[in-house]
């Protein structure tokens, strides 16, 4: 097996440059330590705060060093949650979608490495404000909460910032990344690793049920949308410019672009959504999953995903890396690429 050293392992203590999205719902303690044991990062998802959920989590996890990631404006509701967390000693504490500013000061007397998602670069700039130790650009094309920036213009445009005004700052980047040529391509933007989320999602160790399972399988990535309609029907108040990517099915056909409708039935519909998730159904609730779909053909355990990803990115790095071009109008021998 391949293995790719540089700054983010270092800071991190890892050994790839691979760390899996904290992803409500799915991303337990079994993902997260069977990630790590790999040679990457696993994080809990944190999601919206359950202390016991969290404790059984990194129960799971049975003492292999993993992180943590919170939905940042749910966690101002109840910040205990980070206190009790942090007694675990995460190795890093990932937040998204809010301030960090309250808790990057416990974060850091914990010894953990701070890990900010940023959908735009006024995030990121905000980030680089707190002093953050890792930022996450996270494009569009990512599952689950997010906004609209794509990954070509948004990560090369997140380094160059980092590079003037936070060199020391680690670059993660995140949307649509499931094989070893997105982290190729990732480290080519001038990113120092991935966070992946969908890929890791479709594992075995995900807590995910097989029929959504089954869905990813069957979907390409054409068959995903941003929408607001999940948290509508869970009634979950999501600040505003974030969207949730899900996949099309009879749920999204039948309420995206209802939204106002929704809202006025959500009394009845509400509860509906909540019932078809507990039962596992993939066609009448959110299956929380990105474009990366179309590059998932098979549910894996999380170890082969970490292998071949960095197997994959070294040879692409190798063989592409060096390759030979000639300068349009130039004599003279051809000029090999850094």
């Amino acid at each position: 097996m391949a293995k790719l050293s540089n700054r983010l392992t270092r800071a991190l203590n890892i050994q790839h440059p691979i760390v899996s999205a904290p992803m409500a719902f799915a991303a337990g303690g079994t993902l997260a330590a069977a990630v790590s044991s790999a040679g990457g990062l696993g994080l809990i998802g944190g999601g919206y705060g359950d202390p016991a959920w969290l404790e059984d989590q990194f129960a799971a996890a049975a003492g292999q060093r993993v992180g943590v990631g919170f939905i940042t404006w749910s966690l101002r509701k109840s910040p205990s949650l980070l206190t009790d967390v942090l007694k675990h000693r995460p190795a890093a504490v990932m937040l998204s979608f809010g301030d960090p500013r309250p808790f990057v000061d416990e974060i850091r007397d914990a010894g953990a490495a701070l890990i900010c998602q940023c959908q735009n670069m006024e995030h990121v700039m905000d980030a680089v404000d707190v002093g953050v130790d890792i930022v996450v650009a996270q494009a569009a094309e990512a599952g689950g909460h997010g906004s609209l920036r794509g990954a070509l213009s948004f990560v090369p445009e997140a380094a160059d910032y980092l590079a003037q005004h936070a060199p020391d700052t680690c670059l993660l980047a995140a949307g649509g990344i499931a094989d070893g040529r997105g982290l190729a391509a990732a480290v080519m933007l001038g990113a120092d690793g991935v966070l992946a989320g969908t890929r890791f999602w479709a594992t075995r160790e995900a807590l995910v049920g097989e029929r959504h399972h089954q869905a990813i399988v069957d979907t390409d990535g054409d068959g995903t949308l941003r929408t607001r309609i999940p948290d509508i029907a869970r009634q979950i108040p999501w600040p505003q410019g974030f969207t949730a990517r899900i996949r099309r099915n009879a749920f999204t056909e039948r309420w995206h672009g209802r939204e106002e409708l929704l809202e006025k039935n959500v009394a009845v519909e509400g509860p509906r959504y909540r019932q078809a998730f507990a039962e596992g159904d993939p066609d009448n609730t959110a299956v929380w999953f990105g474009e990366a779909a179309g590059l998932i053909h098979v549910i894996e355990p999380a170890a082969v995903i970490v292998e071949r990803m960095v197997d994959e990115a070294a040879d692409r790095l190798v063989r592409h890396g060096g390759v030979i071009v000639s300068r349009f109008g130039e004599t003279g021998p051809a000029q090999t690429l850094p």
